[in-house]
Parts: C-alpha cells; sequence; structure tokens
C-alpha cells in the first residue's frame, strides 16, 4: 500500500536527506588510499548521531554498520572492513538517516586516488541515468517512465543494469511501496502521485548482470568480477515537479 506524504511530512524527510547528502560530501573528502571502509563507517555514524540522526541501517534484520560499502565488483550491501582501500579502487556507501522517525536513503560512488578511464565513463554514464530516472518523477507519469530512461542511458553507453536490486517507498520504514524497477517500458506501470516519496537507484556494471551473494548473506558482487556504480537519491512527487531530499 503506497504512503502518500504531506508537505510537512516530506519536508522532514528533506532535514534527514540534507543530514546524509552533507555525510556524503564530507566522505568524499576523506576519501584516499589507505583508508578503510570501516573508518568511514565510524565517522558516518558518528556523523549523523552528532546531528540528532540515527543511522536506520545499523540494526536493521541484525546488520551490524551505519553504511553498506561496496568495493570494486560488490555492486551493493558490502560489509565496512578494515581492509586499507587503493589507488584506483572505486567504492560505494550507501546509508539512510532517521529524523524524527522520518527516513532518507542515497548512496553515491567514489573513486578512489586516481580514477581508471573506464571506471570515470561508467560512473558518468550512472549518474546521469540516475538523473534522468529523476527527471521522469512527476505527477501522472509512470514507473515505467523511469525505468526506460535509466534502462536507455545504460544501453546507450553499453553497461548493464543490475536488476535484482531495486528502488523503493520510504517513510517512516526504510522500505515501502511502490516497487521502482530501472529498467521498463515508458507508459506503464503504476501511475505516480502527489505525496509519493521514492528511491532511484540504479546499479551499472562494465561485464553481466548477474550476482552472487557472498556467505554473510549482505555482500552482493558481480559474478564475472565486473566492477559496479550506484547513485541513488530519495525523490518527491510534488506538484512542482520532482523534489530531490538528498542533495
Amino acid at each position: 500500500m503506497i504512503q502518500l506524504k504531506t508537505k510537512e511530512e516530506i519536508a522532514r524527510m528533506r532535514r534527514a536527506g540534507r543530514i546524509v547528502a552533507a555525510c556524503h560530501r564530507e566522505i568524499g573528502r576523506r576519501l584516499r588510499p589507505g583508508v578503510t571502509t570501516l573508518e568511514i563507517d565510524r565517522f558516518a555514524e558518528a556523523f549523523m548521531l552528532g546531528r540528532g540522526a540515527r543511522p536506520a541501517q545499523k540494526g536493521y534484520r541484525s546488520y551490524r554498520f551505519a553504511t553498506c560499502a561496496s568495493v570494486n565488483d560488490v555492486v551493493c550491501h558490502g560489509l565496512p572492513t578494515d581492509v586499507p582501500l587503493r589507488d584506483g579502487d572505486i567504492v560505494t556507501f550507501d546509508m539512510v538517516a532517521e529524523l524524527d522517525g522520518w527516513m532518507a536513503d542515497s548512496a553515491w560512488t567514489y573513486a578512489v586516488g586516481r580514477a581508471r578511464p573506464e571506471m570515470t565513463r561508467l560512473m558518468r554514464a550512472a549518474k546521469l541515468a540516475l538523473y534522468r530516472g529523476i527527471r521522469q518523477a512527476t505527477a501522472g507519469a509512470r514507473l515505467g517512465d523511469i525505468g526506460s530512461a535509466v534502462q536507455t542511458v545504460a544501453e546507450r553507453g553499453g553497461y548493464a543494469i543490475v536488476e535484482a536490486f531495486i528502488g523503493h517507498g520510504i517513510g517512516k520504514r526504510m522500505h515501502e511501496d511502490p516497487q521502482v524497477l530501472h529498467t521498463g517500458k515508458a507508459g506503464t506501470g503504476k501511475k505516480l502521485r502527489e505525496g509519493m516519496v521514492i528511491t532511484i537507484e540504479p546499479i551499472l556494471v562494465t561485464g553481466r548482470p548477474n550476482v552472487v551473494v557472498d556467505a554473510d548473506g549482505w555482500t552482493a558482487r558481480t559474478f564475472d568480477g565486473s566492477r559496479g556504480v550506484q547513485y541513488e537519491h530519495t525523490v518527491a512527487i510534488t506538484a512542482a515537479g520532482p523534489l530531490i531530499l538528498t542533495e
């Protein structure tokens, strides 16, 4: 059941989203070769707590960390570790902040040190796919419009989309209806309505989109070892168009 949010509730979610966005900016300043994802995770938790927010992922289904930290061939849900990042690595940090009962969710991929040209192209395409999807998030449009826009960008760049992981509604709970696919046919799917708040979070990979989950039950990596990147925003459907809550 889709939960429509009032303008005041969306404003509350935006306050949580601004904390997430500020945390991502600080992470970008701290990443360099030799830093560990566990160090960044501890920083992110302290950052959110220091601003009155709760890292909502911690404790979710017994998850132990404030962020997901996905390095290189890990496409999502990677566990932070004490392994130092190396020059040329790519890492995605995904986090959810809860402030006064309302949540906001965002993931961002970063290059560590000197980015390889092929990774720069992949990151650029994934970011473009996200924003093209967001452009379709208007009242009266359909979920298929978002998926089609994302898919078009990915395919034009020669990249595959990991379809095993999708976007979702969000609000007082981390995962709400509707499901937001990153592939699809324009003009199909549920109609978007003012007051809906969703995440759009495509994962693009250089190889095949098939993934395998490690024995830890969380870490999802490409089956063929190819690299993947993800960008995600929480977006509200408003009368004035899509409103990004996590920037």
